[in-house]
């Protein structure tokens, strides 16, 4: 299961040394996150509760594998899903740890704990005292009070409810459960409608048109084909919709422009939101382990993580827009997704 990995790999794995093109940064405690950079969510190994937030400083090539310890003198939690930077702070949501650290976006700094959460994935804010909440398990969308960072209520939605966002007045909920897109009113914070798109909904973007893209992963078990498709949030209607014949795809991200679709089904795929469905990967993965994707919005630069065993760090590969490598470095273990500092 994708981003949920389990305790019997660590039984299997043969550590191993990889091979790094160019000399990695210096694990640097000082690293300066005022400049341009990228932070990157590091999963850790399920169970050991060892997640962070790296840093990759740009202009130097300098990384700091753990903004979160040295800075709060205490572990993150285990499994660092993902993270949200909004009004000065930073939302980590910690999955297997059941809650969400809040940090200030300068110092990491904690400024305070959401508990009270079943298995978290994804966090979206609608206002600024309001945010939602997916979950792997408990059937439903949490709301959080960003005022004081509590659970105020929660919104029924069965299945595995995953990616979110904000558009149109409406929040999109991805379900890996259903063949569904849930669309929430968050005046009245209910699901008012649903979208049928494919089986297996993880990600959601929006392109430069404000078009919705859906990124679905099938269903092996069930033999149900991966799929991709693109809706008009406005009148809630499927305008696209392209057939994925074989792998899991997920990570759906955009460029800076938002003209251009990047995802991961073992290699990296490209596609223009005008063009078709690639036959063939645009950075293939080769003997790595693909598991974080990240399109630098102001660069173009993709930087693709390889998890490796998933018990030893992984290195992040960094591309040019034309797929040609640039440079790779090492962050924590299981490196997840990719934040630009805005």
């Amino acid at each position: 299961m994708k981003s949920f990995h389990f305790l019997s790999i660590i039984t299997s794995v043969i550590f191993c040394t990889s091979c790094i093109k160019d000399k990695p940064p210096v694990d640097n405690s000082k690293v300066d996150t005022s400049s341009s950079g990228v932070y990157i969510t590091n999963e850790g190994t399920f169970q050991f509760g060892n997640a962070s937030v790296s840093y990759y400083n740009v202009a130097d090539n300098a990384v700091q594998e753990d903004l979160f310890k040295p800075a709060n003198n205490r572990d993150l939690g285990d499994v660092a899903q993902s993270m949200c930077i909004y009004n000065n702070k930073i939302y980590i949501v910690v999955n297997n740890s059941g809650k969400i650290e809040v940090v200030d976006s300068k110092t990491f700094l904690s400024q305070g704990t959401i508990t009270g959460l079943t298995s978290p994935r994804y966090f979206v804010p609608v206002s600024d005292s309001k945010a939602y909440v997916s979950d792997f398990k408990s059937d439903k969308i949490s709301i959080i009070n960003l005022s004081n960072n509590t659970v105020s209520g929660n919104i029924s939605c069965t299945g595995w409810t995953e990616e979110m966002i904000f558009s149109s007045g409406k929040v999109f909920v991805t379900n890996q459960r259903r063949n569904k897109l849930y669309v929430i009113n968050t005046s009245a914070d209910a699901i008012t409608d649903s979208i049928v798109v494919g089986y297996g909904s993880n990600s959601i973007k929006e392109d430069k048109n404000g078009k919705l893209w859906v990124l679905c992963g099938g269903d092996d078990n069930l033999k149900i084909a991966a799929s991709l498709h693109c809706l008009n949030p406005l009148n809630l209607q499927v305008e696209q919709s392209f057939s994925i014949i074989s792998g899991s795809p997920w990570r759906l991200k955009t460029n800076g422009s938002k003209d251009t679709l990047y995802f991961l089904n073992n290699g990296v795929f490209m596609m223009p939101i005008t063009g078709a469905l690639p036959s063939q990967s645009f950075i293939p993965a080769g003997n790595k382990s693909f598991y974080g994707l990240g399109v630098d919005p102001v660069s173009g630069v993709i930087y693709v993580a390889d998890a490796m065993d998933y018990v030893q760090k992984s290195t992040v590969y960094r591309y040019k827009s034309d797929g040609t490598l640039i440079s790779s470095f090492k962050s924590g273990i299981t490196s997840g997704d990719f934040y630009f500092k805005p």
